[in-house]
């Protein structure tokens, strides 16, 4: 049945008012052609900490963006008051497009993703060699996290007053990661600093590892910059929390970015996808082309076991290769 006749004219139509008083929504979206562009720092709360050219602004996310966020080590399109005088506030309206993203869920069973930075070029994986005990899963599973999302890692080994190096990187040589080794008194003279910063020129890194291995320690000695420290619980080994949020510090000279992050206990890879890790094994991957489809690489028809045998490769490479992956199905305390 016909609300109104043949051929209704305008005053005929009923017209709903828009009872809150504002613009009917809209799928159009301003360009912001205008927008400065700026480096998230840090995340407080929803407001994040953006560098704009030289001074540091507070803003807020642009409810445009829907569920997409900004996390540390964004480049952002950013309107609105950019002085960085108390109390304004800015809007964040667009998130460019990342060059990396390092993700990690809570354990291995949460689909969820959890990003730690975006943007970095480079994972440097902190571990003490005692107070407390090194923990190679940990190792082995920021590792493949830093292959997934195609950074290069760096291994740096603290406390080696304590420890001697020497067992922890033999087992990682047919990795050929490249590390750095550095005691209490050497951070306290400067000269471990010097030799860490040498390979962090140039380079965003993002600082990661567990709680009381001496990160924020070794942060403090690279920039400016300090963030309180804690130690390491004589009963129970652990360090703990006293970073609570990623920041980003650029090194004296601008000539880099570390990227510090709160201390993790876990480091879950649920989103790890097996065939992006082995492209950190380039010597391997032409011994993929004969692989069964969604090959784990580590199952009998894998055909990296005949390309190994024929000479291809070093067994070593494929041994630690495998090492790695099998450390998405087990606990990092197995």
């Amino acid at each position: 049945m016909r609300r109104y006749g043949k051929n209704p004219d305008e005053d005929d139509i009923r017209v709903r008012p828009n009872r809150k008083g504002n613009r009917p929504r809209t799928n159009i979206r301003p360009k912001h052609e205008d927008a400065a562009e700026g480096f998230v720092l840090t995340v407080d709360r929803g407001r994040l900490h953006v560098l704009v050219e030289d001074r540091t602004i507070i803003a807020m996310k642009a409810r445009e963006l829907g569920r997409k966020g900004a996390v540390v080590g964004d480049r952002v399109a950013v309107v609105g008051d950019l002085s960085g005088a108390k109390d304004t506030l800015a809007r964040i309206v667009r998130v460019e497009e990342r060059s990396s993203v390092l993700r990690r869920t809570a354990d291995d069973d949460d689909p969820f993703e959890r990003v730690v930075v975006a943007n970095a070029d480079q994972l440097a994986i902190v571990t003490a060699l005692a107070d407390p005990e090194p923990r190679p899963r940990l190792i082995d599973r920021c590792l493949v996290a830093a292959y997934d999302a195609g950074l290069e890692p760096l291994l740096v080994l603290t406390k080696s007053d304590l420890a001697s190096p020497d067992k922890l990187l033999e087992s990682y040589g047919a990795l050929g990661v490249p590390h750095v080794v550095t005691s209490r008194e050497e951070l306290a003279s400067g000269g471990a600093a010097d030799r860490v910063r040498e390979r962090l020129t140039d380079r965003v890194t993002a600082f990661v590892g567990h709680s009381g291995v001496g990160k924020t320690t070794l942060v403090n000695a690279l920039v400016e910059r300090q963030r309180a420290t804690g130690h390491v619980n004589a009963v129970t080994g652990r360090g703990r929390h006293t970073t609570t949020s990623a920041l980003a510090l650029p090194l004296p000279g601008d000539s880099g970015w570390v990227i510090d992050t709160p201390g993790v206990r876990s480091f879950g890879l649920h989103h790890v996808d097996p065939s992006r890790v082995i492209l950190a094994f380039p010597d391997l991957v032409p011994g993929t082309e004969d692989c069964p489809r969604a090959c784990s690489h580590d199952e009998p028809d894998c055909a990296l076991d005949q390309w190994v045998q024929d000479g291809h490769a070093d067994p070593q490479r494929l041994y630690s290769l495998r090492r790695l992956l099998a450390t998405r199905e087990r606990r990092e305390g197995d």
